[in-house]
């Protein structure tokens, strides 16, 4: 499947911002389950310096720095990408979980896909008593640790309802459990506290998914938006495997993955430091369109 992504940004400030410095992670990389055949960043008003680096974890950021003063900034990301990923089949074999627990702990590797870095707490996933004992339910001993988290994926999404206006970037993910709702932002991190509470590896992905319009209606411009779902280490046969609680479905070709960390903020769209302004307003713009 080939998307055409265009992810467009734009803040509006209460007064004049003299000076702004951002991080950009706008950009999606090439993986082993996608190819990117091009990508654009435009940036208004025209910046005075533009360079890209690499994260550790493989993610494209661009530093980007504005020095005239401004009272809108608008960010346009546009992305042509290839998704070619083999999903794992549902009755897919797999080593019991406490086995996969066992080797990546002992895991060696600091390389940026070991499952050494996603093991431990991270500044917004911090490990929580209630929130492992609920993931342990899925996980009985011996038991498989693909079928595990097919179980535990399945429940979390019979037990949480989506609700964009219940919580907060800022939001504590105990919050968000105990409320049982919240959005795929907060899905993703009560998954990984679980597993990790568990000792399994577990990483923030975020991206894009591909929404259909209901029949007969078209393609609302603007009308998508940005995802996070989490992927598992499933051990060194099986590898990492790609799971979204919020619509209990399996990374396949729907989804477009932009940036993996141990957490959102690792992954945070636009960060960055401004001079001048005290409010603001963001408009954000997502647009995931298959040319085939």
């Amino acid at each position: 499947m080939i998307y055409d992504v265009r992810h467009v940004t734009t803040y509006s400030y209460g007064s004049p911002v003299t000076f702004a410095q951002c991080a950009l992670r706008v950009l999606p990389s090439s993986s082993g389950g996608q190819t990117v055949r091009s990508s654009v960043l435009r940036v208004d008003p025209e910046p005075a310096s533009l360079r890209e680096h690499e994260s550790f974890f493989g993610d494209r950021i661009v530093l980007t720095q504005i020095d005239e003063p401004h009272e809108t900034m608008r960010i346009e990301a546009r992305s042509t990408i290839e998704v070619h990923r083999t999903v794992l089949p549902a009755e897919a074999g797999s080593e019991p979980w406490h086995l996969v627990r066992d080797q990546a702990f002992e895991t060696v590797s600091l390389a940026p896909g070991s499952p050494a870095h996603f093991l431990y707490p991270s500044s917004l996933v911090p490990l929580a008593a209630a929130v492992t004992e609920y993931a342990r339910t899925s996980f009985a001993p011996r038991r498989p640790v693909v079928a595990s988290l097919f179980e535990f994926t399945a429940r979390m999404w019979r037990d949480f309802k989506y609700n964009p206006d219940a919580t907060l970037v800022s939001t504590p993910i105990v919050e968000a459990f105990e409320n049982r709702h919240g959005v795929c932002q907060d899905f993703a991190h009560i998954m990984i506290a679980g597993l990790r509470g568990l000792g399994l590896p577990a990483a923030y992905v975020s991206g894009y998914i591909r929404t259909v319009s209901p029949l007969g209606q078209p393609h609302l411009t603007g009308g998508d938006a940005s995802h996070a779902w989490v992927a598992v280490w499933c051990g060194s046969r099986q590898g990492w495997v790609g799971v979204d609680p919020t619509n209990n479905i399996l990374e396949g070709n729907d989804h477009v993955v932009l940036s993996i960390g141990r957490d959102y903020a690792d992954v945070a769209p636009i960060g960055g430091i401004l001079q001048g302004a005290r409010e603001q307003d963001i408009k954000v713009e997502v647009d995931v369109i298959p040319m085939d």
